[in-house]
């Protein structure tokens, strides 16, 4: 019987967030975040070459284009969870608008694990600060939970390969 690697599906995961730096072993769980993207630019390169063409051969200089790979972005994260009553990411917040963003931008990664609490996908993120953070609208009358989000912006974005601790 051959292997397949498991189809990570939403509703059996949680997602957790560890900073460096920080004093908890985890910032935080979240069950929902968006914002997973890289983007490359490309860079468009136009010459004209010396190579005679045309139907009787006496153009000159027929033009080439290249593609080649240019800088790469992130786009930023967004975090959402139920609100609790941790100041970790307000705090971060505050530390950074306070002027001192340097010193704020943190090192971390985004862990998702199985059911069985098995570290099953990592992306480690480089250089973060927060750029956003909300909580949902307080209605007293209605039931649903008060939701926290967070906005982080990163500079650089790895997937991380996960060794399985499983013996199958």
């Amino acid at each position: 019987m051959t292997d397949y690697p498991e189809i990570l599906t939403k509703a059996r995961f949680y997602l957790e967030l560890t900073l460096d730096g920080s004093k908890d072993s985890v910032d935080g769980y979240f069950m929902e975040c968006s914002g997973f993207k890289a983007t490359q630019e490309v860079i468009q390169i136009a010459e004209a070459t010396p190579q005679k063409w045309g139907k009787t051969g006496q153009s000159a200089g027929r033009l080439i284009t290249t593609k080649i790979p240019g800088s790469i972005s992130y786009s930023n994260i967004t975090l959402r969870r139920g609100l609790t009553c941790s100041t970790v990411f307000w705090d971060w917040l505050s530390a950074t608008e306070s002027g001192n963003w340097s010193t704020q931008r943190r090192d971390g990664s985004l862990v998702i694990y199985n059911q069985a609490a098995e570290e099953q996908f990592r992306f480690e993120f480089k250089r973060a600060w927060v750029t956003g953070y909300s909580i949902s609208d307080v209605n007293v009358t209605g039931g649903d939970f008060e939701i926290e989000e967070i906005e982080v912006t990163i500079e650089e974005l790895k997937r991380i390969n996960v060794v399985s601790t499983n013996a199958n």
